[in-house]
Protein backbone atom coordinates (compact mmCIF):
# COMPACT_ATOMS: atom_id res chain seq x y z
CA UNK A 1 0.00 0.00 0.00
CA UNK A 2 1.53 3.88 -0.76
CA UNK A 3 2.55 4.95 2.49
CA UNK A 4 2.02 8.47 0.95
CA UNK A 5 5.73 9.95 1.79
CA UNK A 6 7.89 11.59 -0.36
CA UNK A 7 9.08 9.57 -3.68
CA UNK A 8 6.05 7.45 -3.52
CA UNK A 9 5.82 6.08 -6.96
CA UNK A 10 1.82 6.82 -6.77
CA UNK A 11 2.82 10.99 -6.45
CA UNK A 12 5.07 10.85 -9.15
CA UNK A 13 4.50 13.89 -11.62
CA UNK A 14 2.10 15.15 -9.41
CA UNK A 15 2.49 18.90 -7.60
CA UNK A 16 3.14 18.82 -3.88
CA UNK A 17 0.57 20.68 -3.09
CA UNK A 18 -2.03 17.45 -3.70
CA UNK A 19 -1.32 15.90 -0.91
CA UNK A 20 -0.34 18.72 1.60
CA UNK A 21 -2.47 20.41 4.46
CA UNK A 22 -2.92 24.26 5.62
CA UNK A 23 -2.42 25.40 9.17
CA UNK A 24 -3.96 29.09 8.90
CA UNK A 25 -2.69 31.38 11.80
CA UNK A 26 -3.69 35.01 12.98
CA UNK A 27 0.26 36.09 14.02
CA UNK A 28 -1.25 39.03 16.26
CA UNK A 29 -3.13 35.94 17.66
CA UNK A 30 -0.99 32.82 17.99
CA UNK A 31 1.85 33.71 20.47
CA UNK A 32 3.36 36.85 21.91
CA UNK A 33 6.90 36.88 22.15
CA UNK A 34 7.56 40.48 23.86
CA UNK A 35 5.12 40.65 26.31
CA UNK A 36 3.58 43.83 24.25
CA UNK A 37 -0.57 42.04 24.40
CA UNK A 38 0.78 41.33 20.48
CA UNK A 39 1.73 37.68 19.14
CA UNK A 40 4.55 38.23 16.55
CA UNK A 41 6.67 36.11 14.09
CA UNK A 42 9.33 35.24 17.07
CA UNK A 43 6.38 33.76 18.82
CA UNK A 44 5.35 31.82 16.20
CA UNK A 45 8.93 30.28 15.52
CA UNK A 46 8.55 29.50 19.32
CA UNK A 47 5.61 27.41 17.98
CA UNK A 48 6.70 25.59 15.11
CA UNK A 49 7.53 22.18 17.00
CA UNK A 50 3.91 22.55 17.71
CA UNK A 51 2.58 23.25 13.99
CA UNK A 52 5.12 20.36 12.84
CA UNK A 53 3.57 17.64 15.73
CA UNK A 54 -0.13 18.22 13.73
CA UNK A 55 1.21 16.96 10.73
CA UNK A 56 1.16 20.03 8.55
CA UNK A 57 3.02 20.97 6.00
CA UNK A 58 2.20 24.40 5.32
CA UNK A 59 1.52 27.45 7.37
CA UNK A 60 -0.62 30.25 6.03
CA UNK A 61 0.13 33.68 7.74
CA UNK A 62 -2.49 36.05 7.40
CA UNK A 63 -1.32 39.95 6.53
CA UNK A 64 2.02 40.53 7.99
CA UNK A 65 2.87 43.55 6.63
CA UNK A 66 2.12 47.60 8.19
CA UNK A 67 -1.33 48.77 8.43
CA UNK A 68 -3.78 50.71 11.20
CA UNK A 69 -5.10 46.57 11.73
CA UNK A 70 -8.63 48.12 10.92
CA UNK A 71 -9.12 45.01 9.14
CA UNK A 72 -7.02 43.19 10.75
CA UNK A 73 -4.04 43.76 7.97
CA UNK A 74 -6.31 43.81 4.72
CA UNK A 75 -5.32 47.31 5.35
CA UNK A 76 -2.19 47.39 4.05
CA UNK A 77 0.03 50.92 4.09
CA UNK A 78 3.36 49.49 3.12
CA UNK A 79 3.66 46.29 0.94
CA UNK A 80 7.45 45.81 1.56
CA UNK A 81 7.57 45.36 5.60
CA UNK A 82 6.44 43.74 8.42
CA UNK A 83 4.13 45.42 11.17
CA UNK A 84 6.14 46.63 13.90
CA UNK A 85 3.84 44.83 16.40
CA UNK A 86 5.02 41.36 14.53
CA UNK A 87 8.73 42.49 14.19
CA UNK A 88 11.09 42.57 11.77
CA UNK A 89 12.35 41.38 8.27
CA UNK A 90 14.94 39.64 9.86
CA UNK A 91 12.80 38.20 12.01
CA UNK A 92 10.56 37.02 9.06
CA UNK A 93 13.56 35.03 7.51
CA UNK A 94 14.50 33.71 10.51
CA UNK A 95 10.91 32.46 10.62
CA UNK A 96 11.13 31.13 7.10
CA UNK A 97 14.41 29.53 8.02
CA UNK A 98 13.24 27.82 11.08
CA UNK A 99 10.19 26.48 9.70
CA UNK A 100 12.19 25.44 6.65
CA UNK A 101 14.25 23.08 8.48
CA UNK A 102 10.79 21.43 9.93
CA UNK A 103 10.28 20.77 6.12
CA UNK A 104 7.25 23.53 6.55
CA UNK A 105 6.67 26.14 3.77
CA UNK A 106 5.03 29.52 4.70
CA UNK A 107 2.94 31.40 2.52
CA UNK A 108 1.20 34.96 3.69
CA UNK A 109 -1.48 37.01 2.04
CA UNK A 110 -0.66 39.14 -0.91
CA UNK A 111 -3.71 41.96 -0.41
CA UNK A 112 -3.63 43.34 -4.47
CA UNK A 113 -6.91 44.38 -4.98
CA UNK A 114 -6.81 47.46 -2.56
CA UNK A 115 -4.99 49.03 0.13
CA UNK A 116 -5.31 51.17 3.43
CA UNK A 117 -6.51 54.82 3.07
CA UNK A 118 -3.46 55.60 4.82
CA UNK A 119 -1.16 54.09 2.39
CA UNK A 120 1.14 56.72 1.11
CA UNK A 121 0.09 55.72 -2.47
CA UNK A 122 -3.50 56.87 -1.79
CA UNK A 123 -2.11 59.88 -0.16
CA UNK A 124 -0.72 61.24 -2.85
CA UNK A 125 -3.52 60.10 -5.38
CA UNK A 126 -5.97 61.88 -3.47
CA UNK A 127 -4.25 65.16 -3.90
CA UNK A 128 -5.01 65.12 -7.25
CA UNK A 129 -4.60 63.64 -11.19
CA UNK A 130 -1.36 65.40 -11.41
CA UNK A 131 0.20 63.73 -8.78
CA UNK A 132 3.06 60.77 -9.10
CA UNK A 133 0.57 58.26 -7.53
CA UNK A 134 -2.87 60.34 -9.27
CA UNK A 135 -3.98 57.81 -11.81
CA UNK A 136 -3.17 54.57 -9.10
CA UNK A 137 -6.89 54.66 -7.80
CA UNK A 138 -10.30 54.40 -9.08
CA UNK A 139 -11.88 57.79 -9.34
CA UNK A 140 -14.98 58.98 -10.61
CA UNK A 141 -17.02 62.08 -10.81
CA UNK A 142 -20.45 60.06 -11.14
CA UNK A 143 -21.00 57.82 -7.73
CA UNK A 144 -23.77 56.19 -9.98
CA UNK A 145 -21.04 54.39 -12.24
CA UNK A 146 -20.67 50.46 -12.64
CA UNK A 147 -24.22 50.29 -11.17
CA UNK A 148 -24.18 46.92 -11.43
CA UNK A 149 -21.75 45.98 -9.08
CA UNK A 150 -23.35 44.63 -5.72
CA UNK A 151 -21.93 45.70 -2.62
CA UNK A 152 -19.67 43.07 -0.35
CA UNK A 153 -20.20 44.07 2.86
CA UNK A 154 -23.59 45.11 3.38
CA UNK A 155 -23.67 45.99 6.76
CA UNK A 156 -21.23 49.01 6.51
CA UNK A 157 -21.03 49.54 3.44
CA UNK A 158 -24.09 51.37 1.26
CA UNK A 159 -22.50 52.08 -1.72
CA UNK A 160 -19.09 51.06 -3.54
CA UNK A 161 -17.90 54.74 -3.78
CA UNK A 162 -16.85 57.17 -1.12
CA UNK A 163 -16.40 60.53 -1.36
CA UNK A 164 -12.95 62.14 -0.81
CA UNK A 165 -13.22 65.70 0.31
CA UNK A 166 -9.47 66.67 -0.77
CA UNK A 167 -10.02 65.41 -4.36
CA UNK A 168 -13.33 66.22 -4.27
CA UNK A 169 -14.32 63.11 -6.26
CA UNK A 170 -15.40 59.83 -5.17
CA UNK A 171 -12.88 56.62 -5.43
CA UNK A 172 -13.78 52.59 -5.83
CA UNK A 173 -13.93 50.66 -3.08
CA UNK A 174 -15.18 46.52 -3.03
CA UNK A 175 -15.08 46.40 0.68
CA UNK A 176 -14.65 48.92 3.57
CA UNK A 177 -14.38 52.66 2.78
CA UNK A 178 -11.13 52.75 4.03
CA UNK A 179 -10.15 50.19 1.48
CA UNK A 180 -9.59 52.19 -1.52
CA UNK A 181 -9.41 49.69 -4.76
CA UNK A 182 -6.32 49.80 -7.00
CA UNK A 183 -6.64 50.99 -10.54
CA UNK A 184 -5.23 47.81 -12.01
CA UNK A 185 -5.58 49.77 -15.72
CA UNK A 186 -2.58 51.68 -14.94
CA UNK A 187 0.37 49.45 -16.02
CA UNK A 188 2.55 51.05 -13.44
CA UNK A 189 0.39 49.72 -10.78
CA UNK A 190 0.54 45.85 -12.68
CA UNK A 191 4.61 46.44 -12.85
CA UNK A 192 4.59 47.31 -8.89
CA UNK A 193 2.29 44.23 -7.95
CA UNK A 194 5.01 42.43 -9.40
CA UNK A 195 7.86 43.77 -7.59
CA UNK A 196 6.01 42.92 -4.61
CA UNK A 197 5.65 39.84 -5.37
CA UNK A 198 9.46 39.37 -6.54
CA UNK A 199 10.90 41.08 -3.26
CA UNK A 200 8.96 38.42 -0.46
CA UNK A 201 9.82 35.59 -2.71
CA UNK A 202 13.84 36.68 -2.63
CA UNK A 203 12.94 36.77 0.96
CA UNK A 204 11.98 32.84 0.66
CA UNK A 205 8.49 32.87 0.79
CA UNK A 206 7.28 29.64 -0.40
CA UNK A 207 3.92 31.39 -2.44
CA UNK A 208 0.71 33.79 -1.81
CA UNK A 209 -2.50 33.22 -0.88
CA UNK A 210 -4.06 36.26 -3.54
CA UNK A 211 -7.12 38.14 -1.84
CA UNK A 212 -10.17 38.90 -3.38
CA UNK A 213 -8.80 38.43 -7.10
CA UNK A 214 -12.10 38.54 -8.95
CA UNK A 215 -12.52 42.11 -8.45
CA UNK A 216 -8.87 43.77 -9.89
CA UNK A 217 -10.67 45.41 -12.85
CA UNK A 218 -13.92 47.37 -13.73
CA UNK A 219 -15.68 47.99 -16.89
CA UNK A 220 -19.29 49.44 -17.54
CA UNK A 221 -21.66 47.33 -18.00
CA UNK A 222 -20.62 44.57 -16.14
CA UNK A 223 -20.97 43.19 -12.55
CA UNK A 224 -17.27 43.67 -12.33
CA UNK A 225 -16.51 40.27 -11.91
CA UNK A 226 -14.40 37.68 -13.08
CA UNK A 227 -13.55 40.09 -16.28
CA UNK A 228 -11.32 38.73 -18.92
CA UNK A 229 -8.91 41.35 -17.74
CA UNK A 230 -8.11 39.95 -14.44
CA UNK A 231 -7.64 36.48 -16.21
CA UNK A 232 -4.88 38.28 -18.83
CA UNK A 233 -3.25 40.29 -15.66
CA UNK A 234 -3.23 36.66 -13.57
CA UNK A 235 -1.59 34.90 -16.48
CA UNK A 236 1.03 37.67 -16.51
CA UNK A 237 1.70 37.37 -12.67
CA UNK A 238 1.64 33.65 -12.92
CA UNK A 239 4.42 33.78 -15.59
CA UNK A 240 6.32 35.90 -13.89
CA UNK A 241 6.35 34.05 -10.62
CA UNK A 242 7.28 30.86 -12.52
CA UNK A 243 10.37 32.21 -13.80
CA UNK A 244 10.99 33.28 -10.16
CA UNK A 245 9.71 30.56 -8.51
CA UNK A 246 8.11 27.79 -10.52
CA UNK A 247 6.90 25.30 -7.16
CA UNK A 248 5.23 28.09 -5.13
CA UNK A 249 2.09 27.76 -3.33
CA UNK A 250 -0.27 30.07 -5.11
CA UNK A 251 -3.90 29.85 -3.45
CA UNK A 252 -6.66 32.30 -4.84
CA UNK A 253 -9.78 33.43 -3.07
CA UNK A 254 -12.06 33.32 -5.78
CA UNK A 255 -15.73 33.55 -3.82
CA UNK A 256 -17.69 32.16 -6.90
CA UNK A 257 -19.79 29.71 -7.89
CA UNK A 258 -17.67 26.59 -9.55
CA UNK A 259 -18.47 27.19 -12.83
CA UNK A 260 -17.29 31.07 -12.10
CA UNK A 261 -14.10 29.99 -10.32
CA UNK A 262 -12.52 26.82 -12.13
CA UNK A 263 -11.92 29.38 -15.43
CA UNK A 264 -9.14 30.90 -12.50
CA UNK A 265 -7.38 27.48 -13.07
CA UNK A 266 -6.96 28.20 -16.68
CA UNK A 267 -5.51 25.60 -18.67
CA UNK A 268 -3.73 24.16 -15.68
CA UNK A 269 -0.43 25.70 -15.55
CA UNK A 270 -0.98 29.27 -16.22
CA UNK A 271 -2.99 31.10 -13.94
CA UNK A 272 -4.20 29.53 -10.28
CA UNK A 273 -3.15 26.00 -9.26
CA UNK A 274 -5.04 26.32 -6.48
CA UNK A 275 -8.31 27.78 -5.55
CA UNK A 276 -10.99 27.70 -2.80
CA UNK A 277 -13.99 25.72 -3.04
CA UNK A 278 -16.26 28.05 -1.24
CA UNK A 279 -19.86 26.82 -1.70
CA UNK A 280 -18.76 23.12 -0.25
CA UNK A 281 -18.84 24.47 3.06
CA UNK A 282 -21.93 25.96 3.99
CA UNK A 283 -23.45 22.49 2.75
CA UNK A 284 -21.78 20.79 5.10
CA UNK A 285 -23.83 22.47 7.84
CA UNK A 286 -26.69 21.99 6.36
CA UNK A 287 -26.34 18.28 5.94
CA UNK A 288 -25.72 17.90 9.31
CA UNK A 289 -28.30 19.92 10.40
CA UNK A 290 -30.49 18.21 8.10
CA UNK A 291 -29.24 14.95 8.10
CA UNK A 292 -28.66 13.93 4.89
CA UNK A 293 -26.71 14.14 1.93
CA UNK A 294 -28.76 15.86 -0.61
CA UNK A 295 -27.19 19.54 -0.91
CA UNK A 296 -23.38 17.92 -0.43
CA UNK A 297 -24.38 15.62 -3.18
CA UNK A 298 -25.86 18.61 -5.14
CA UNK A 299 -22.92 21.06 -4.75
CA UNK A 300 -20.00 17.95 -5.41
CA UNK A 301 -22.18 17.12 -8.42
CA UNK A 302 -22.49 20.46 -9.91
CA UNK A 303 -18.83 21.10 -9.69
CA UNK A 304 -16.65 20.94 -12.72
CA UNK A 305 -13.75 18.76 -13.60
CA UNK A 306 -10.55 20.75 -12.69
CA UNK A 307 -7.14 20.36 -15.30
CA UNK A 308 -4.77 17.96 -13.77
CA UNK A 309 -2.08 19.90 -11.73
CA UNK A 310 -4.45 21.69 -10.44
CA UNK A 311 -6.62 21.21 -7.03
CA UNK A 312 -9.16 22.86 -4.93
CA UNK A 313 -8.55 23.97 -1.26
CA UNK A 314 -11.46 23.63 1.08
CA UNK A 315 -12.17 24.75 4.66
CA UNK A 316 -14.56 24.25 7.44
CA UNK A 317 -13.67 27.72 9.02
CA UNK A 318 -11.38 30.57 8.77
CA UNK A 319 -10.59 34.39 9.71
CA UNK A 320 -14.26 35.56 8.03
CA UNK A 321 -17.26 34.73 8.50
CA UNK A 322 -18.87 31.33 7.49
CA UNK A 323 -20.55 32.66 3.91
CA UNK A 324 -23.95 32.09 3.48
CA UNK A 325 -23.66 33.94 -0.07
CA UNK A 326 -23.99 31.12 -2.07
CA UNK A 327 -27.15 29.46 -0.73
CA UNK A 328 -30.77 30.30 -1.44
CA UNK A 329 -32.82 32.48 1.20
CA UNK A 330 -35.10 29.37 2.34
CA UNK A 331 -31.20 27.73 2.89
CA UNK A 332 -29.53 30.74 4.46
CA UNK A 333 -33.05 31.42 6.98
CA UNK A 334 -32.61 27.85 7.63
CA UNK A 335 -28.59 28.08 8.33
CA UNK A 336 -29.34 31.22 10.72
CA UNK A 337 -31.96 29.36 12.79
CA UNK A 338 -29.76 26.39 12.99
CA UNK A 339 -26.18 28.14 13.85
CA UNK A 340 -26.70 31.63 14.27
CA UNK A 341 -29.88 32.17 16.10
CA UNK A 342 -28.71 35.01 18.08
CA UNK A 343 -28.09 38.59 15.70
CA UNK A 344 -24.90 38.93 16.79
CA UNK A 345 -23.61 35.66 15.72
CA UNK A 346 -24.33 37.06 11.87
CA UNK A 347 -22.31 39.58 9.78
CA UNK A 348 -22.93 40.32 6.45
CA UNK A 349 -24.15 37.31 4.48
CA UNK A 350 -22.73 35.00 7.14
CA UNK A 351 -22.08 33.79 10.26
CA UNK A 352 -19.05 34.74 12.45
CA UNK A 353 -18.28 31.70 14.77
CA UNK A 354 -15.97 29.48 15.14
CA UNK A 355 -16.42 25.26 14.85
CA UNK A 356 -17.02 24.21 17.99
CA UNK A 357 -19.35 26.73 19.38
CA UNK A 358 -21.37 25.97 15.58
CA UNK A 359 -21.50 22.29 16.12
CA UNK A 360 -22.96 22.84 20.10
CA UNK A 361 -19.27 21.49 21.25
CA UNK A 362 -20.67 18.17 20.49
CA UNK A 363 -17.58 15.89 19.59
CA UNK A 364 -19.08 13.64 17.87
CA UNK A 365 -20.28 16.61 14.66
CA UNK A 366 -16.84 17.99 15.17
CA UNK A 367 -14.76 14.89 14.24
CA UNK A 368 -17.54 14.29 11.58
CA UNK A 369 -17.09 17.24 9.75
CA UNK A 370 -12.95 17.24 10.55
CA UNK A 371 -13.29 13.38 8.63
CA UNK A 372 -15.51 15.14 5.51
CA UNK A 373 -12.67 17.99 5.60
CA UNK A 374 -9.72 15.51 5.43
CA UNK A 375 -11.64 13.01 3.01
CA UNK A 376 -13.26 15.40 0.25
CA UNK A 377 -11.36 16.50 -2.89
CA UNK A 378 -9.22 19.31 -1.96
CA UNK A 379 -5.89 20.49 0.39
CA UNK A 380 -7.62 20.89 3.46
CA UNK A 381 -7.15 24.27 5.65
CA UNK A 382 -7.37 24.15 9.65
CA UNK A 383 -7.98 27.17 11.44
CA UNK A 384 -5.49 27.82 14.27
CA UNK A 385 -7.26 26.57 17.65
CA UNK A 386 -10.00 24.47 15.96
CA UNK A 387 -7.26 21.20 16.78
CA UNK A 388 -8.55 21.77 20.36
CA UNK A 389 -12.04 22.70 19.82
CA UNK A 390 -11.62 26.83 20.83
CA UNK A 391 -14.31 28.82 20.95
CA UNK A 392 -15.56 32.51 20.07
CA UNK A 393 -16.16 35.79 21.42
CA UNK A 394 -19.28 36.84 20.01
CA UNK A 395 -19.44 40.57 21.80
CA UNK A 396 -16.24 41.57 19.71
CA UNK A 397 -17.16 43.53 16.75
CA UNK A 398 -16.69 42.57 12.78
CA UNK A 399 -14.97 39.26 12.97
CA UNK A 400 -12.71 39.73 15.76
CA UNK A 401 -14.82 37.08 17.82
CA UNK A 402 -13.02 34.37 15.69
CA UNK A 403 -9.26 35.82 16.14
CA UNK A 404 -9.23 35.45 20.06
CA UNK A 405 -5.59 33.99 21.23
CA UNK A 406 -4.83 30.96 20.91
CA UNK A 407 -5.21 29.16 24.17
CA UNK A 408 -1.55 27.49 24.97
CA UNK A 409 -1.87 27.28 29.22
CA UNK A 410 -4.19 27.01 31.91
CA UNK A 411 -2.26 29.74 33.16
CA UNK A 412 -2.84 34.02 33.02
CA UNK A 413 -3.73 35.07 29.62
CA UNK A 414 -3.93 31.61 28.11
CA UNK A 415 0.22 31.17 28.06
CA UNK A 416 -0.69 33.88 25.42
CA UNK A 417 1.26 36.83 26.29
CA UNK A 418 2.58 37.97 29.80
CA UNK A 419 1.24 41.56 29.26
CA UNK A 420 -1.50 43.12 31.39
CA UNK A 421 -3.51 43.89 28.44
CA UNK A 422 -4.39 41.66 25.15
CA UNK A 423 -4.82 43.32 21.44
CA UNK A 424 -8.17 41.18 22.40
CA UNK A 425 -9.53 39.08 25.48
CA UNK A 426 -9.08 35.02 25.76
CA UNK A 427 -12.06 33.24 25.73
CA UNK A 428 -12.95 32.96 29.73
CA UNK A 429 -15.96 31.19 29.93
CA UNK A 430 -17.50 27.85 31.33
CA UNK A 431 -17.35 25.69 28.33
CA UNK A 432 -14.59 27.14 25.89
CA UNK A 433 -12.54 29.22 28.51
CA UNK A 434 -8.67 28.77 28.20
CA UNK A 435 -8.60 27.68 32.07
CA UNK A 436 -9.57 24.35 30.86
CA UNK A 437 -9.56 24.47 27.13
CA UNK A 438 -5.92 24.61 26.09
CA UNK A 439 -3.04 22.78 24.17
CA UNK A 440 -1.56 21.48 27.50
CA UNK A 441 -4.41 20.26 28.94
CA UNK A 442 -4.98 18.33 25.70
CA UNK A 443 -1.34 17.07 25.21
CA UNK A 444 -1.94 15.61 28.62
CA UNK A 445 -5.22 13.60 27.97
CA UNK A 446 -5.04 10.51 25.38
CA UNK A 447 -8.13 10.86 24.63
CA UNK A 448 -8.53 15.00 23.20
CA UNK A 449 -9.40 16.43 20.21
CA UNK A 450 -5.59 17.57 19.88
CA UNK A 451 -4.45 14.15 19.89
CA UNK A 452 -7.26 13.01 17.59
CA UNK A 453 -6.82 15.38 15.12
CA UNK A 454 -2.82 14.46 14.62
CA UNK A 455 -4.29 10.61 14.34
CA UNK A 456 -6.36 11.56 11.50
CA UNK A 457 -4.03 13.40 9.29
CA UNK A 458 -1.29 11.04 10.42
CA UNK A 459 -4.11 8.59 8.72
CA UNK A 460 -4.50 10.61 5.97
CA UNK A 461 -0.75 11.02 4.43
CA UNK A 462 -0.98 7.14 4.92
CA UNK A 463 -3.03 7.40 1.74
CA UNK A 464 -2.00 9.58 -1.23
CA UNK A 465 -5.51 8.88 -2.96
CA UNK A 466 -6.94 11.34 -0.16
CA UNK A 467 -4.99 14.13 -2.01
CA UNK A 468 -4.54 13.53 -4.93
CA UNK A 469 -6.98 10.64 -6.06
CA UNK A 470 -10.28 10.32 -8.12
CA UNK A 471 -13.22 11.04 -6.89
CA UNK A 472 -16.39 8.53 -6.58
CA UNK A 473 -19.52 9.55 -5.19
CA UNK A 474 -21.61 6.48 -3.78
CA UNK A 475 -25.18 6.64 -3.69
CA UNK A 476 -27.05 4.27 -0.66
CA UNK A 477 -30.52 4.19 -0.90
CA UNK A 478 -29.99 5.51 2.84
CA UNK A 479 -29.43 9.57 2.07
CA UNK A 480 -28.00 9.45 5.90
CA UNK A 481 -25.18 8.10 4.51
CA UNK A 482 -22.59 10.14 2.60
CA UNK A 483 -19.88 7.93 0.80
CA UNK A 484 -17.29 7.80 -1.58
CA UNK A 485 -14.08 6.08 -2.54
CA UNK A 486 -10.76 7.88 -3.20
CA UNK A 487 -8.04 6.38 -5.74
CA UNK A 488 -4.92 6.41 -6.61
CA UNK A 489 -2.47 3.77 -7.96
CA UNK A 490 -2.74 1.03 -6.00
CA UNK A 491 -4.07 3.02 -2.98
CA UNK A 492 -7.87 3.22 -2.46
CA UNK A 493 -9.96 4.33 0.33
CA UNK A 494 -13.77 4.19 1.02
CA UNK A 495 -14.80 7.15 3.49
CA UNK A 496 -18.34 6.69 5.04
CA UNK A 497 -20.12 9.32 6.72
CA UNK A 498 -23.36 8.79 9.11
CA UNK A 499 -24.90 12.35 8.95
CA UNK A 500 -27.54 11.86 11.36
CA UNK A 501 -28.29 12.15 14.92
CA UNK A 502 -29.36 8.25 14.87
CA UNK A 503 -28.05 5.04 14.15
CA UNK A 504 -27.99 4.03 10.58
CA UNK A 505 -27.57 0.70 9.04
CA UNK A 506 -26.70 0.70 5.29
CA UNK A 507 -25.30 -1.24 2.02
CA UNK A 508 -22.62 -0.46 -0.38
CA UNK A 509 -21.92 -2.45 -3.78
CA UNK A 510 -18.28 -3.58 -3.57
CA UNK A 511 -18.47 -6.47 -5.94
CA UNK A 512 -15.62 -5.12 -8.04
CA UNK A 513 -13.53 -5.69 -4.86
CA UNK A 514 -15.11 -8.98 -4.13
CA UNK A 515 -12.80 -11.40 -2.06
CA UNK A 516 -10.24 -8.17 -1.35
CA UNK A 517 -9.68 -7.29 2.27
CA UNK A 518 -11.19 -4.27 3.86
CA UNK A 519 -9.15 -2.61 6.35
CA UNK A 520 -10.06 0.15 8.95
CA UNK A 521 -7.35 2.79 8.08
CA UNK A 522 -7.10 4.13 11.75
CA UNK A 523 -6.48 1.32 12.90
CA UNK A 524 -5.01 -0.78 10.32
CA UNK A 525 -6.97 -4.16 11.63
CA UNK A 526 -8.35 -6.28 8.99
CA UNK A 527 -11.90 -6.06 9.02
CA UNK A 528 -13.99 -8.01 6.65
CA UNK A 529 -13.60 -8.19 2.82
CA UNK A 530 -16.12 -6.76 -0.37
CA UNK A 531 -18.84 -8.14 -1.88
CA UNK A 532 -21.72 -7.55 -4.13
CA UNK A 533 -23.57 -5.83 -1.27
CA UNK A 534 -21.56 -4.96 2.17
CA UNK A 535 -23.15 -4.09 5.19
CA UNK A 536 -22.20 -1.52 7.73
CA UNK A 537 -23.22 0.29 10.62
CA UNK A 538 -22.60 3.34 11.76
CA UNK A 539 -23.12 5.04 15.18
CA UNK A 540 -25.19 9.08 15.50
CA UNK A 541 -22.51 10.95 13.48
CA UNK A 542 -19.95 8.16 12.91
CA UNK A 543 -17.80 7.46 9.90
CA UNK A 544 -15.25 5.35 8.77
CA UNK A 545 -12.51 5.35 6.61
CA UNK A 546 -11.57 1.71 5.09
CA UNK A 547 -8.52 0.79 2.69
CA UNK A 548 -9.93 -1.11 -0.11
CA UNK A 549 -6.26 -3.40 -0.89
CA UNK A 550 -5.43 -5.63 -3.72
CA UNK A 551 -6.72 -4.85 -7.45
CA UNK A 552 -9.81 -5.20 -8.73
CA UNK A 553 -11.57 -7.91 -10.25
Amino acid sequence: MPSGKEGDKSLKGLPWFKTSILYELYVRAFKDSDGDGHGDLKGVIEKLDYIASLGIDVIWLLPISPSPLRDDGYDVTDYYDIHEQYGTLEDFKLLIREAHKRKLKVITDLVMNHTSSDHPWFQSSRRGPDQPKGNWYVWSDDPERYSGTRVIFTDTESSNWSFDPLRKQYYWHRFFSHQPDLNFDNSEVRREMKRVVRFWLELGIDGFRFDAIPYLFEREGTNNENLSETHAFLRELRAYIDELKPDAFLLGEVNQWPEDTVPYFGTGTDEIPLLFHFPVMPRLFKAVAEGVRDSVEWILERTPDIPKPCQWVIFLRNHDELTLEMVTPEERNFLYQTYAPEPRMRLNLGIRRRLAPLLGNDMRKIKLMNSLLLTLPGTPILYYGDEIGMGDHIWLDDRNGVRTPMQWQETENAGFSTAEELFAPVVDDAVYGYRHRNVDVQERDPESLLHWMRTAIRTRRRHPSLGAGSFELMTPANRAILAFIRELSSDRLLAIHNLSGAAQQFDLDLERFESRPITDAFSQRRVGSGQHRTEFELEPYGFSWFALEGDER
